[in-house]
């Protein structure tokens, strides 16, 4: 296609670095959200964070594995096993929401909170690329 561009090598390593970033800023924004919310709010809503965090994770986790998979897979089938999980990532997570929504367990603010864990981290790594490239383009 005209005025498509083939990656560099280099652009090829940053990404990789970068996706290779994003599971440590999600662990580590988590744990600090736990702890703050421990601290400001109490144990039961710093569980509640900790759980949301939890299932982002994992979910995050599977979101990746399957898109991996699907791209290495070319012709062949993919496991059986992926498809389940990417299938039940929302109904299972939904599902967890809803125990906690109606038992009242933990708050239900606090494991939302936590679910934002992901776009936490995501925007975590959209600043250290920003600040990459404008020292890129200062040197």
């Amino acid at each position: 296609m005209q005025g498509e561009t083939i990656p560099s090598h280099q652009a090829m390593m940053d990404l990789a670095r970068a996706e290779a970033r994003l599971p440590r800023w999600m662990l580590g924004l988590g744990t600090a959200a736990t702890l703050a919310g421990g601290v400001l709010e109490g144990p039961r809503f710093a569980a509640g964070l900790a759980l949301g965090a939890a299932l982002a994770l994992v979910n995050y986790r599977w979101l990746h594995q399957a898109i991996v998979t699907l791209a290495s897979a070319g012709q062949a089938r993919v496991p059986r096993l992926m498809v389940a999980k990417f299938a039940l990532r929302y109904p299972l997570a939904i599902a967890g929401l809803y125990v906690f929504y109606k038992t009242g367990w933990l708050p239900m603010t606090a494991v939302a909170a936590g679910l934002f864990v992901p776009v936490a981290g995501v925007l975590a790594e959209a600043i250290v690329q920003l600040a990459s490239g404008w020292r890129a383009t200062e040197n």
